[in-house]
């Protein structure tokens, strides 16, 4: 049964909330793989954080049976479900690289969304069979015929091939199913060729080690076995090998074209790699599968444990998590503030969130962030060439030749009544536009070239406020440009600290750095004595706040007596406190250190 010609492997890919996670359960249902008492909404959305946002951060594979009503013949669809929101899109990548189709999801109510267009020309980039499908066909705020049209002319397939269903209600859902049985190709691997397998994923197992979850594309891989990861040159032996239905079930053996999972017991994290390529030791493939590239993270900030003793807790969690996150970087960092910490590296602000919020629920870690700043590539006056990932980094000014920064091609879809909203946050955003064009009579899809720093930390937020929340984003780099930028320190009580600078244009940098020391002003407790806290560029300082002292009543205890009594004990306490404001320190709250994300420097 085996039989690769009666195996179909897909993505379910779309927008965050257009309704995908609810699509794979209603396939689960009607292929009777979970049992009624077992369902659960979101059923393979396995995280009470997924569940509790209602979005998809792991892609997650599970195998299913279905008997065609047209030919009556059992298939095995091993489905895969990925996430929609950008700051995750190279899950949807590792995804499509182990599966010949994509079902192609679309709000009705909703329409085509950037994120729905960047998927899309994903799955043609690795030529697999597009189904697309019309989703929430069932709610009154529906724009079937609208949304019809719309897809029709951006995949330039004919109206009656666009599939109408309801997820909810489970209509047309098994109409996707014998779309896939026809019009997705089978695996084209031989079993009598070199093994070949790819690993799309792996997880963590604290008694088995490292689970990869792997396709098979040529060849078998089976208990027993000893293989080789090609990447990391690397020797083992097959303990166990199964498929996820969606349980893990041990099976003898996977042939070509089947999903599951291996065990080999490397406990290493770092020798399996997602993205590397499992072949035979004795019998081995000439050449690895052609892989996609390790995703280049884009927001930096540092992740410091608040108790000092979480250090070595932190550096395991990240060890771990990064194995099912191929996108997550990191490296050691002290700080006179903070401590010991690391240096991570993410793909967006989403994921940002997300990593810190699972490193505190999953392994049990209080954690502080610093605010985010992307990577820059500095040419210095001698001709070195050096990339900066924190400001503290940030050579002097006079040092530096030429500074260039990231910039996005970022794609917004709105529609027409908002065009200029859009437009001038962008223009604030220092955007520069590229081009314009109407994906229908009431919405329209522009596109900006826009510096990655300007976009990372509220861009989105402020999107969706001006245009009453129907506007979409996506972006993707694409190089780096030269830019007037210069490093804004903050100085309080005369101290320099490197958590609070940031590097920002030179025509925001005098708004910044007002915002930002009345803010801290507000959020530094008051002291004994009087605290200065300044914004400074280079040796320049271009703002000042001050947080007056705590005022005691010296002279409550004096009664009558000459005036100069109370002049003696008034004079003594401003000598004090003169005293203590050379040798007294800050204590900065945490939440000083987020400051800047609250800081609309469009102004």
């Amino acid at each position: 049964m085996s039989e690769s010609r009666f195996i179909r492997n897909f993505s379910i890919i779309a927008h965050i909330d257009h309704g995908k996670s609810t699509l794979a359960d209603r396939i689960l249902e009607v292929t009777e793989t979970v049992s009624p008492r077992e369902m659960l909404d979101q059923y393979l959305d396995d995280m009470d954080l997924e569940r509790e946002r209602g979005i998809t951060i792991k892609s997650h594979a599970v195998r299913v049976r279905y008997k065609s009503n047209i030919d009556k013949n059992w298939y095995i669809f091993n489905l895969i479900d990925t996430p929609g929101h950008v700051d995750f899109s190279y899950e949807v990548s590792r995804s499509l690289a182990a599966c010949e189709g994509a079902v192609i999801v679309v709000d009705a109510s909703q329409g085509i969304q950037a994120q729905t267009l960047a998927n899309v020309y994903l799955a043609l980039e690795n030529e697999l069979e597009i189904i697309p499908v019309i989703n929430k066909i069932d709610l009154n705020s529906a724009r079937i015929e609208d949304v019809e049209t719309e897809l029709s002319k951006i995949l330039g397939v004919d109206p009656q091939d666009i599939l109408k269903v309801s997820a909810k209600t489970g209509e047309g859902v098994e109409e996707i199913l014998e779309r896939i049985v026809v019009d997705v190709s089978p695996p084209k691997g031989l079993k009598k060729d070199p093994p070949q397998a790819l690993i799309f994923d792996s997880q963590y197992n604290t008694y088995r080690g490292v689970v990869a979850l792997i396709r098979v594309v040529s060849g078998f891989i089976e208990k027993g076995m000893k293989i080789k990861f090609m990447g990391e040159n690397i020797s083992t032996q097959v303990e166990e090998v199964g498929i996820l239905g969606p349980k893990m079930i041990e099976k003898q053996r996977l042939d070509p074209g089947e999903v599951g999972y291996l065990i080999t017991g490397i406990k290493e994290v770092e020798h399996i790699t997602v993205g590397d390529t499992i072949t035979s030791f004795e019998n081995p493939a000439a050449r690895s599968l052609p892989g996609y590239k390790k995703p280049k993270p884009m927001v930096y900030c540092g992740l410091f444990p608040i108790e000092g003793g979480d250090y070595e807790g932190l550096r395991d969690a990240l060890n771990k998590l990064s194995l099912n996150d191929a996108s997550l970087d990191y490296m050691p960092e002290s700080s006179q503030a903070l401590g010991f910490g690391f240096r991570c590296g993410f793909l967006g602000l989403l994921h940002m969130e997300i990593i810190k919020e699972r490193l505190e629920r999953e392994y049990d870690l209080e954690l502080m962030t610093t605010s985010p700043n992307v990577a820059y590539k500095i040419t210095l006056n001698n001709g070195e060439e050096i990339e900066v990932t924190k400001p503290s980094d940030f050579p002097p000014q006079e040092e530096i030749e030429i500074i260039k920064e990231p910039f996005v091609n970022a794609t917004v879809i709105t529609p027409k009544d908002y065009i200029g909203e859009v437009m001038k946050l962008c223009n604030s955003k220092r955007g520069k536009f590229k081009n314009m064009q109407y994906i229908s009579m009431e919405r329209v899809e522009i596109k900006y070239h826009l510096p990655l720093s300007e976009i990372i930390v509220d861009f989105f937020n402020m999107l969706k406020s001006i245009t009453s929340g129907f506007a979409s984003l996506d972006y993707e780099v694409s190089g780096y440009r030269q830019s007037d930028l210069v490093k804004l320190d903050m100085l309080v009580a005369g101290d320099k600290i490197d958590e609070l600078s940031t590097i920002i244009h030179k025509d925001k940098a005098y708004y910044a750095g007002r915002e930002l020391a009345s803010k801290l002003r507000k959020i530094i407790p008051k002291q004994n004595f009087e605290v200065a806290i300044q914004a400074a560029i280079g040796k320049r300082i271009i703002a000042k706040e001050r947080i007056a002292p705590f005022r005691k009543d010296v002279t409550a205890g004096l009664y009558g007596g000459d005036i100069t009594r109370k002049k003696k004990v008034l004079q003594k306490q401003k000598e004090g406190k003169k005293r203590l404001k050379k040798i007294g320190k800050v204590d900065i709250p945490d939440d000083a250190f987020m400051s800047f994300y609250k800081i609309d420097s469009n102004k």
